[in-house]
């Protein structure tokens, strides 16, 4: 199978500071991959270079048979990546719609698609629908995050890059927004996902890479990297399982994806 994105040597830098150093990495159509790091491991940096709001020093990336390393980040929009970035960054002065629209602006000219994005997005956030002349600053933080998500869906991506998802969420929300990656992802959708929730974000990930020091230090099935000692010990808290790991809180709310996975 080919990729949809393939990263081969990548290595970035700020200025003199080295932030990623040879890094590869793929992702398949359909399929959901999660990067797992402490802070400052180079994650969000790795995700920055895909969408093109960081440049890339060497290295190459290939997006459905493209190079697209020195494309601008509106042709990597149309080509079909979505950035959905950390800490939300809606327009709060701006309506849901207005924020919505705002999504599908590089595919503007095509009325009738947006309209059906829109309701598509409806559909999958109903309290968005409900809401849509109302100003995304007035909106929960669960809300937003929905938001910022349907959002990047109205860009109609082939690949949907979620940067730190359930940051700030309560942890009702924090299960709820898994079950929706999910879902996503059981539709057919290319999922990158850099999330400090190791133990959630690697339940409902087809394959993971754990990201140290800019570099990918380990690799494999989201499963596999579950149970291995070196990521349970590392990111998941205290002990070699999954169930041992983290809070108890943690331990159901992985316990209840890994039943979503299931079927």
């Amino acid at each position: 199978m080919s990729a949809l994105l393939n990263i081969d040597g990548l290595s970035v830098a700020y200025g003199q500071v080295s932030a990623l150093r040879d890094v590869s990495i793929s992702i398949n159509a359909g399929e959901a991959v999660a990067l797992v790091g402490a802070n400052g491991a180079g994650k969000s940096t790795l995700v920055k270079t895909i969408s093109g709001l960081v440049p890339a020093r060497s290295g190459t990336i290939t997006f459905d048979g493209r190079r697209i390393e020195a494309a601008s980040t509106a042709a990597r929009m149309r080509l079909g990546i979505a950035h959905v970035p950390e800490g939300r960054q809606i327009f709060s002065g701006l309506t849901v719609g207005e924020n919505l629209a705002l999504g599908a602006y590089v595919h503007r000219g095509q009325p009738e698609q947006m309209q059906t994005r829109l309701a598509e997005v409806g559909e999958r956030f109903p309290v968005l629908r409900a809401r849509l002349s109302a100003l995304a600053g007035n909106l929960s933080g669960g809300q937003q995050q929905m938001l910022a998500i349907g959002r990047g869906l109205m860009a109609a991506p082939k690949l949907l890059i979620l940067d730190e998802p359930s940051l700030g969420l309560a942890p009702r929300l924090v299960s709820e927004m898994f079950e929706l990656i999910q879902g996503l992802r059981q539709q057919g959708l290319a999922i990158l996902l850099s999330e400090q929730n190791a133990q959630l974000s690697l339940a409902i990930a087809d394959r993971g890479y754990v990201i140290e020091n800019g570099r990918v230090a380990l690799s494999g099935s989201g499963q596999d990297l579950l149970r291995s000692k070196d990521v349970a010990d590392r990111y998941l808290g205290v002990g070699a399982t999954p169930e041992a790991a983290g809070s108890e809180r943690g331990g159901q709310l992985a316990e209840r994806l890994r039943a979503l996975l299931r079927g």
